[in-house]
């Protein structure tokens, strides 16, 4: 049996990075690590349908949601970045 089961906070933070235009200018490896180490900063929130979230979620919790992604981001971006310089 196949289940269709997800992170929502995936979802966000891949809408986010394709807005931004970043899926298409990162390299694959370092988007991946780049998503893991975010991901791994946040709760989790499994949904079901993406459409029902849609229909059902509070703006003002998607909003607190969004800046939580923004900021685990940011704090990923820098651990990578630093990171890079080390082993560079």
């Amino acid at each position: 049996m196949q289940l269709e089961i997800r992170n929502y906070y995936e979802v966000l933070l891949l809408e986010l990075l394709s807005d931004e235009g970043l899926l298409d200018e990162l390299p694959e490896d370092y988007l991946a690590d780049l998503c893991c180490i975010t991901l791994n900063q946040l709760p989790t929130r499994y949904i079901r349908n993406l459409v029902d979230t849609h229909f059902f979620e509070n703006y003002a919790e998607l909003q607190q949601m969004k800046s939580e992604i923004q900021q685990a981001l940011e704090k990923s971006r820098a651990y990578l970045k630093e990171n890079q310089k080390k082993e560079g």
